[in-house]
């Protein structure tokens, strides 16, 4: 994954951008035939691109989705399953935990509390949120460079709820 650089002077748009795509992107309630949803939406985005990514939809210790397409690696599940680990337990965007950070002058992963064995701080993961309770689960994706993760998510939310 690549990370962005320390004195990005992009760094403050970009974390505007996707605050602004919290804001959005909230649903009126999360079920499971939205998670079904949502998912079936980002294979067919993947597929008709030809991605090679992992797909997750979790929430606490439950998978409601999950898939592989062709050309995603093991490798892909594990980033998945720490970007989306972050994006709970930071309850924002794994993209912009790491943005913040890199806002800061720093890197998440040099923060002593940040086991890089359990989270990411990458590109990709991005909390459902149901309006007026906050977050109830995860969307993930992993395999792509992590701004491509985040905005292919975001895509599928988008399209999701304009639905």
């Amino acid at each position: 994954m690549e990370p962005a650089k320390l004195a990005d002077p992009q760094l403050p748009e970009l974390i505007a951008m996707i605050e602004r795509e919290i804001a959005e992107l909230q649903f009126p309630s999360f079920t499971f035939d939205d998670a079904l949803s949502l998912g079936l939406r980002l294979v067919k985005l993947g597929t008709d691109r030809g991605l090679p990514i992992a797909i997750d939809i979790s929430r606490t210790d439950q998978v409601l989705f999950h898939v592989a397409l062709p050309g995603a690696t093991p490798d892909n599940e594990l980033w998945a399953r720490a970007k989306a680990r972050t994006a709970a337990r930071y309850q924002e965007p794994s993209y912009l935990v790491g943005l913040r950070a890199l806002s800061s002058g720093a890197r998440m992963e040099d923060n002593p509390l940040f086991d890089t064995t359990v989270f990411a701080a990458h590109g990709g993961s991005f909390p459902l949120y149901v309006r007026g309770v906050g977050p109830v689960a995860t969307v993930t994706v992993s395999g792509l460079p992590q701004r491509d993760d985040h905005d292919l998510v975001v895509e599928a939310l988008r399209g999701h709820l304009q639905h």
